[in-house]
């Protein structure tokens, strides 16, 4: 027996791989409800056979969406409904009485009621640039907190900054203030288990999401949680795109690469988004129930102070979403554009749609602009992304890449009256399948302030010209058409 399988382990082989290909393109067209993504898996396994069908099981299957996050849709829908009637109520009289205020954006809005119940209400927002700003901030209102602090982030370094926060949150907790923490188990995987421990010592109820058993063997780069946000109170909410970790401090230091980011801090009812998003993934995590009480949404029981004249939605992303109204919201502001778009991403592989939309917007007489990364931290992605520059500068889109630093700001700018600030990237990950959340701020400060970022980064940008860029060498090009080969599984 083992002489006849000898003299046909070739053709054995050829028999099982075979099996194992047809098996994984069952699969792929069964689980996959993109067309290109799909496209470019099955291409992937005709290319390399064995080691496609490992990337895919690794990566692109959504076993993991159907079995770990149906308990999580069961819980948020539930969390929803004890607080919709207060929401819905609120949301419509502000909608109401704003028409001036949102001209231009009410679809936007609508959709965003309607497909991810984002609550629209009137807050007091400040534009942080760069950690320099947040992280004081951020110190400020933790010292203020006085019944709970609830933190949740991709990554979370305990150095410098880090261990400054963990301290300053261990105080807290010992001083009656309940303290929870959400740390994404792969982007936090620096975090130290003796941190951990000294925190949970401290009183610091911590949870990792998605926890992750073996790091080098991990699915690292489905369904994590990107969200960067902070509570305190329920009053007061920070959100953007800054992590905690030293690299954000910019402190002078000449071997330290700049990093350039946005976040956002937010007093007002739209915390009280940020919370339920919060509470939900909580629930997931801990796989207990908070009880809904009045102090976890004070915000909705309160008449709206006299400075809170910014109007903001929370939109959230996910795989346990039944819609991508992340992208839908970016689609929706774009194509409704009257005058400008302004845009800064980190990482630029649209879909289909966004494509669309930018060229569409452009072709139409708007000034739309790309401000991305000069120096990338991903070369296929970063040349996946150039591969989509010759077209949109063909259409009118004006293209800068930024080099005093790191660009990492997820934002936008439409016209004179809207505002996105979050943790999204304009990519497909983002759109499907991370943990993502953004700010929609309806006001003309906000969007005068973060304009006028924009265009001094423009300043410290290179802008790209479809002249200079078509003379470029043949290789580029086809090494970038490549890269761009396998954007739907970047």
């Amino acid at each position: 027996m083992i002489e006849l399988i000898s003299r046909h382990l070739s053709t054995i082989s050829l028999v099982l791989v075979v099996l194992l290909s047809v098996f994984t393109v069952i699969r792929i067209i069964m689980d996959t409800d993109n067309s290109s993504k799909t496209m470019a898996y099955i291409l992937l396994v005709f290319l390399v056979p064995v080691a496609g069908s490992i990337i895919y099981f690794s990566f692109g299957t959504n076993y993991r969406r159907r079995k770990l996050f149906t308990k999580k849709i069961i819980q948020n829908d539930e969390l929803y409904e004890k607080i919709e009637n207060q929401l819905s109520e609120n949301s419509l009289k502000v909608f109401a009485a704003h028409s001036e205020l949102l001209e231009g954006h009410k679809d936007l809005v609508q959709l965003l009621l309607r497909d991810s119940k984002a609550v629209l209400s009137y807050n007091k927002v400040k534009l942080l640039l760069n950690g320099e700003q947040k992280f004081p901030e951020v110190i400020r209102a933790l010292e203020q907190a006085r019944e709970y602090i609830h933190l949740e982030y991709y990554i979370f370094d305990d150095d410098k900054i880090g261990m400054q926060l963990i301290d300053l949150l261990k105080r807290k907790a010992g001083e009656g203030v309940t303290v929870r923490f959400i740390y994404d188990d792969f982007g936090s995987h620096g975090l130290a288990d003796a941190t951990i421990a000294d925190m949970r010592q401290a009183g610091i109820q911590v949870f990792p999401f998605f926890e992750v058993k073996f790091y080098l063997l991990a699915n690292r780069i489905n369904y994590r949680d990107h969200r960067k946000i902070i509570i305190v109170d329920g009053v007061t909410g920070f959100i953007g795109g800054i992590n905690v970790s030293d690299k954000y401090l910019n402190d002078g230091d000449p071997a330290s690469l700049y990093w350039r980011d946005t976040h956002v801090k937010i007093e007002g009812p739209a915390v009280s988004s940020l919370q339920y998003h919060f509470i939900a993934n909580w629930n997931f995590c801990t796989e207990e129930t908070l009880d809904i009480t009045r102090n976890f949404f004070p915000n909705l029981f309160e008449a709206p102070q006299e400075d809170h004249e910014d109007l903001v939605q929370i939109v959230a992303g996910g795989p346990d979403y039944p819609s991508s109204a992340i992208m839908l919201s970016f689609f929706t502001a774009i194509v409704d554009a009257r005058e400008k778009v302004y845009i800064s991403s980190p990482y630029f592989i649209p879909n289909q749609s966004i494509y669309d939309a930018l060229k569409k917007a452009a072709l139409s007489g708007k000034d739309v602009r790309l401000l991305l990364p000069g120096i990338s931290d991903s070369f296929i992605v970063n040349a996946a992304a150039r591969s989509y520059f010759k077209e949109m500068l063909s259409c009118g889109v004006r293209i800068f890449l930024y080099h005093k630093g790191f660009m990492h700001a997820k934002t936008m700018v439409v016209d004179d009256n809207l505002s996105i600030v979050g943790t999204a990237n304009m990519d497909g990950r983002s759109f499907e399948l991370n943990f993502e959340i953004n700010a929609v701020i309806y006001s003309r400060r906000v969007s005068e302030e973060l304009e006028a970022a924009l265009v001094k980064d423009m300043a410290d940008s290179e802008e790209i010209f479809i002249e200079d860029w078509a003379k470029r060498a043949w290789w580029l090009e086809l090494l970038e058409d490549t890269a761009r080969l396998l954007s739907p599984v970047l």
